[in-house]
């Protein structure tokens, strides 16, 4: 039994060291997979601005917190044509 309990101590300390390592990584995944989308909203530049910094760990997060306290993006979306097409 006391070789079980060490192991799971030891496994238990080493797991979150690993899961903190890679939340960089995965933060800037989601990023990536979500530029298409912000390049479609908010145009070629903004999108790719806007992605980039929420591939940042830290900048990302900061950002994120003062999107949610204000109420609104940092970089708006673009305008939407009010025009009706024609056929």
């Amino acid at each position: 039994m006391r070789i079980a309990n060490h192991i799971v101590s030891w496994s238990g300390a080493r797991l979150p060291r690993r899961l903190s390592r890679s939340l960089p990584w995965l933060g800037a995944a989601i990023a990536l997979m979500t530029v298409a989308g912000a390049m479609k909203r908010k145009g070629v530049v903004r999108g790719g601005v806007d992605t980039a910094l929420n591939a940042m760990p830290v900048v990302g997060a900061m950002k994120a917190v003062a999107e949610i306290v204000r109420g609104r993006d940092f970089i708006p979306d673009r305008a939407v044509n009010s025009l009706p097409r024609r056929a």
